[in-house]
């Protein structure tokens, strides 16, 4: 992943989506709290989910998408561990024959950048944003997808081994 050339407050007053005052208050209140300075801007409805992600989309050069207008293929998703999709919120989108393309919502997390690159290997990684409700969304999707597969199998009848007793 490209490393950040600007800093997201520079980006968000650039855009206009947030003004000098309200990134110095976010400053210093992260000096407290720790906690990133876009989602303390977005705590603070400074800023929306997309506002944000549209920041993080320019300054870690990923695209943006609308996970809304993708197809959602459950059955790629099943072939990647749910603590990756739920816990760590990265959805598999795409697979080609060296890639796979992974909607995420933070593309600081290493923990999970790790897990992806170790669950695609040998194919590489590819990533896009995509806003942190488009996310919990497809995750309910996925959700669902794998209740109503375990749903099915616990419906379908045992294959009869053709064991019928012992005979003497």
């Amino acid at each position: 992943m490209e490393k950040a050339s600007r800093r997201i407050g520079e980006i968000l007053i650039a855009k206009g989506f947030v003004t000098e005052a309200q990134l110095h208050d976010a400053l210093m209140e992260q000096k407290v709290s720790e906690k990133f300075v876009g989602m303390i801007l977005k705590d603070k409805g400074a800023i929306t989910d997309h506002d944000l992600m549209d920041a993080l989309a320019e300054q870690f050069n990923i695209p943006l998408i609308d996970m809304r207008s993708q197809y959602i293929d459950m059955e790629l998703a099943r072939k990647f561990s749910s603590a990756l999709i739920v816990d760590h919120k990265c959805f598999p989108l795409k697979a080609e024959e060296n890639s796979v393309t992974f909607a995420i919502i933070n593309p600081l997390d290493m923990i999970a950048l790790s897990k992806m690159d170790e669950e695609a290997s040998p194919r590489s990684v590819q990533h896009v944003l995509v806003t942190e409700a488009d996310m919990n969304e497809v995750i309910d999707q996925y959700r669902k997808y794998v209740s109503q597969s375990i749903q099915r199998l616990l419906k379908r009848k045992p294959i009869d081994g053709g064991q019928t007793g012992s005979q003497t």
